[in-house]
């Protein structure tokens, strides 16, 4: 699984340090959802995380970095949701997962603040998680390390490819269940959910 870099111009070494950063990303994304990204600045950002312009320049360049450890968080939070949803068990094959994951995915696109904006970073930059892969890539890698990991299906390019292709996919039908309904068309949802596990299972063995 690719490391990716932290955008912080420096780690917090702090608690008290670590929960200001924090009080911005939650800014961040109180703003996304309020203004979208066009309304985003570093000054909106310390006026809501109530902390002074220079303690947002301490640890971030610009609002691009504090955009993108927001999705870096999304992308955290979200990996742990189905590394604790595969370890509830129940999968038959680890394509079973499919269904969970969209699940959680638009759990997180209903409930987490900043999420339906942002997401993992598209609105800001598609290459916004890593530089040198753009975001649905990085999602597609996470998910094979915890596939790999979890079901001991072998790593290949083929699994690669399966799954970056289904993240692709699935990354357009959910837009487009979105886009026909604020909390997602569940017709939409059962045919993304069908779509991929389907191909996943038909591709992957």
């Amino acid at each position: 699984m690719t490391e990716i870099r932290t955008p912080l111009r420096r780690r917090p070494a702090q608690r008290r340090s670590a929960e200001r950063v924090q009080r911005m990303l939650d800014a961040c994304a109180e703003i996304l959802d309020e203004e979208g990204y066009d309304g985003l600045t570093t000054t909106r950002i310390a006026q809501r995380a109530e902390v002074a312009i220079g303690s947002v320049y301490q640890f971030f360049p610009d609002k691009r970095a504090v955009a993108q450890a927001l999705a870096l968080r999304n992308l955290e939070l979200f990996g742990q949701r189905i590394s604790d949803r595969i370890a509830e068990g129940g999968f038959a094959d680890w394509s079973d997962t499919v269904g969970a994951i969209i699940e959680i995915f638009v759990d997180m696109h209903r409930t987490v603040p900043g999420f339906r904006v942002l997401r993992f970073g598209d609105v800001a930059d598609t290459n916004l998680l890593d530089s040198d892969a753009d975001n649905n890539a990085v999602v597609a890698d996470r998910l094979r390390g915890m596939i790999v990991d979890s079901f001991g299906v072998s790593d290949s390019p083929e699994l690669a490819r399966a799954l970056a292709i289904a993240v692709e996919a699935g990354d357009a039908v959910l837009q487009m269940a979105f886009r026909r309904n604020p909390d997602g068309d569940p017709d939409i949802l059962a045919e993304a959910e069908r779509l991929i596990h389907g191909y996943l299972a038909a591709h992957i063995r």
